[in-house]
């Protein structure tokens, strides 16, 4: 009887979730659409890249949502279960309340498990496709900068020339295996730049032993000249500020290639952040159900569906602020990093143990 019970739990619940799901797919469509829109907008391309591009960042930016999606589906669930007598039923046959919120929470938590294991890779190479795809079309935009497991792409506009900068990865205070071209408005070639490392500590890079191929003069390779330099937008600092795109990482990237992502220039502190990100990931979707239960199976007040809905929509808003104000510490340096991504739940976990012992009682 309690297998047949948690069956019919868990596929109710799954329904409910999976058309959270769509709703939110058909929310970020439409705005994701319309940036895409935006950005291509002075290109010969049709709608069918934007859309492409659109369907590319979807999923992750879903897993992103998905604490709050797996809040307003357990709410939504609770609530019409209270609305067709579900729960009276499920406590004529034994069923707690504390059993119901057991039961969807480690529903959750598994659905966490599968996503970070089976989903963020595919994710993960998909927003990789998407900054290669963008990348392609940078010539046209005034400014672009991408660092991932691609290499690092700086592009540059000026008065009458443009800048592309391509390198392998940055090491130290370098910029290592760099390619510069220069063109100019028309996209004709002017000047390309090879070398072996760019000192970009400051505005002005410094390339050393440069190889030069100028349009002009045919190969030149400047055995005397040391040193050759360019003023940039960017130094190693403001790099850094932007430095890698972590979704283009998954876990098991992480896990298995760690070693692989910190030669190709990636900080070891921001892995172990997104490692810990992903960590955290199940719990949160866990303690977003049990928080759901608490403001519905742990109150007495009869409140319409509107005010349930109200109750939602400014909860799930507090927590996404207060979950990125205590990321924006970790990143300004006022917490630890690792303990910013863990004090928000935490802090929720304190407030829903003690919501739990109401559940309990009732």
């Amino acid at each position: 009887m309690i297998n047949v019970i948690n069956k019919y739990l868990i596929q109710k619940f799954l329904k409910i979730l999976f058309n959270f799901v769509m709703v939110f797919v058909c929310i970020g469509i439409i705005l994701s659409l319309f940036e895409e829109i935006e950005f291509f907008k002075n290109l010969d391309v049709n709608l069918n890249l934007p859309l492409m591009l659109t369907l590319l960042v979807i999923p992750n930016w879903l897993i992103k949502l998905m604490p709050f999606i797996i809040f307003f589906s357990a709410m939504w669930y609770l609530i019409s279960a209270q609305i067709n007598k579900d729960l009276l039923n499920l406590k004529i046959f034994g069923v707690s309340n504390l059993k119901i919120t057991t039961t969807l929470s480690i529903l959750s938590f598994s659905i966490g498990l599968i996503i970070i294991v089976l989903l963020t890779p595919i994710t993960s190479a998909l927003v990789t496709k998407y900054e290669a795809t963008k990348a392609r079309y940078s010539k046209d935009v005034d400014h672009l900068v991408s660092i991932n497991k691609n290499g690092v792409w700086i592009k540059e506009s000026y008065s009458d020339q443009i800048r592309i900068t391509n390198a392998k990865k940055i090491e130290d205070n370098y910029l290592i295996d760099v390619s510069i071209k220069i063109l100019n408005k028309d996209f004709d070639l002017l000047k390309r730049i090879r070398s072996e490392r760019v000192n970009i500590i400051e505005n002005k890079w410094e390339i050393e032993k440069p190889i030069i191929f100028d349009s002009q003069n045919k190969n030149k390779n400047d055995e005397d000249a040391i040193s050759y330099y360019l003023v940039s937008n960017y130094n190693l600092n403001k790099l850094q500020s932007l430095y890698k795109n972590l979704d283009t990482i998954s876990f098991l990237d992480i896990v298995y290639n760690k070693d692989d992502l910190l030669q190709k220039g990636y900080q070891k502190s921001l892995l172990y952040e997104k490692l810990n990100l992903f960590i955290s990931f199940p719990f949160f979707l866990l303690i977003m159900v049990v928080l759901a239960s608490i403001f519905t199976l742990g109150t007495t007040r009869k409140f319409n569906n509107l005010r349930y809905l109200f109750l939602a929509i400014i909860t799930g808003v507090v927590i996404f602020y207060l979950r990125d104000l205590s990321l924006a510490l970790g990143k300004t340096g006022f917490i630890h990093p690792i303990l910013s991504i863990w004090v928000p739940i935490l802090a929720i976990s304190l407030y829903c143990s003690i919501g739990l012992i109401q559940i309990n009682e009732k």
